[in-house]
């Protein structure tokens, strides 16, 4: 009788105690830090995890995507395809919640070196000066910048192009400061920005 009437008390706390536990499920990014200098992400399988989180209904309903990140820790990270655990450890979570589910559970990361060279920089024109006007030159400064990111990625660019530069119906010089189009490259640059000097010449009779 003692052993039943312990059970049966092990039974109600366990009862009373879940009581206003619910669960829900957010997607929720995932971030890298301490990426080894020289190392660069180039691929991932991943950018989101879905977790389900378990806690008290009432503070459920107030929980922000915010609250809650997926960090990994890269430090040990190298050259080359890893497969990464994301752990419980790895989840970012406010007190009084658990986490019962990460959803997948692992990501794929690829790695390369990191890379500088120095590309130029070709402006891109558009239209067409005012009929008896033509262009006599275009000036770029500063004409190339270095670029930086992972080899793979670097190698693949040879120049940078700017946004298009309208010189339609033009009658006289234009000075311009136009951004760089990254558009497709995923490398880095200290320069986003060049000043275009367009000069429109009459053509002689």
């Amino acid at each position: 009788m003692k052993i039943a009437a312990a059970v049966i008390a092990v039974v109600l706390w366990l009862v009373v105690s879940s009581k206003g536990q619910t669960e829900m499920s957010l997607s929720v990014p995932v971030e890298y830090i301490n990426i080894p200098h020289g190392l660069e992400i180039t691929e991932r399988s991943e950018m989101n995890a879905t977790l389900v989180i378990r806690g008290h209904e009432s503070m459920l309903k107030n929980i922000r995507q915010g609250d809650v990140k997926i960090v990994l820790d890269m430090s040990k990270a190298k050259k080359g395809e890893f497969m990464y655990t994301i752990r419980k450890d790895d989840v970012r979570i406010p007190r009084n919640f658990s986490v019962v589910l990460i959803d997948p559970a692992y990501v794929k990361l690829v790695f390369d070196e990191t890379a500088v060279k120095k590309v130029a920089i070709r402006p891109v024109i558009i239209g067409s000066p005012e009929p008896g006007y033509y262009v006599k030159s275009v000036e770029v400064k500063p004409d190339s910048t270095s670029i930086e990111g992972a080899a793979s990625e670097v190698r693949r660019v040879n120049h940078l192009r700017t946004e298009p530069v309208d010189i339609t119906d033009l009658t006289e010089n234009l000075m311009d400061q136009v951004q760089i189009n990254f558009a497709g490259r995923h490398v880095r640059s200290k320069v986003d920005r060049v000043d275009v000097l367009i000069r429109i010449e009459r053509r002689s009779k």
